[in-house]
């Protein structure tokens, strides 16, 4: 029987990144579904859960020996969500918000491998805080585009992104906790290096 083929449903660089340093080997297919929509009353932890799902069956449903790895991010304050921007000014009220903050990064990761019926997920979090930043600090930070694609608008592997302290999961709050993600995919039959 042929090794199953990993394939990442993601098109982040910071996940492809991440993956790649852990020494595992994996195509790209991003998922092609509608984040915008999933069941009402969900708690944040719920909704990334349920998109992490969503994203790891839609590209599944094609395949027949692979696994395929999914993962879902946002950003939480006070039970607000705050995922990808949608441009510039959105981008900047997110950062005005979360300024000065202690907030929560949520991933939520899944695994299935269509034939044999696997599927598992896991939900992570890691807490941030960030420092409080002047009108002219966000301004600069948006001119470099790094906001651009990342919950919260900032990634914590930016130069300054002015976070003075985490809690948890660094790789987490980049996009893919690589510990959990590792342990799943060695009980869905992935070996790395």
């Amino acid at each position: 029987m042929l090794k199953p083929r990993l394939i990442l449903a993601s098109a982040s660089p910071r996940r492809q990144e991440l993956l790649r340093q852990a020494g595992y080997t994996f195509d790209i297919r991003p998922a092609d579904i509608d984040e915008s929509i999933f069941p009402p009353a969900l708690t944040p932890g719920g909704m990334v859960s349920y998109l992490a799902e969503q994203k790891a069956r839609a590209v599944a449903s094609s395949l027949t020996n692979e696994i395929v790895l999914a993962a879902d991010t946002v950003v939480v304050l006070a039970g607000r969500i705050f995922g990808k921007p949608a441009d510039r000014d959105d981008a900047r009220q997110m950062l005005s918000r979360l300024s000065g903050t202690v907030h929560s990064v949520l991933t939520a990761v899944a695994i299935v491998r269509p034939g044999t019926h696997f599927s598992r997920s896991q939900l992570v979090e890691s807490s941030v805080q960030m420092r409080p930043l002047s009108s002219k600090e966000i301004e600069a930070y948006l001119d470099t585009n790094n906001w651009q694609g990342k919950a919260g608008s900032y990634g914590i592997q930016d130069p300054d992104p002015f976070v003075t302290r985490i809690t948890g999961s660094l790789t987490n709050i980049v996009g893919l906790p690589m510990e959990e993600v590792r342990e799943l995919l060695a009980a869905a039959g992935v070996s790395y290096i």
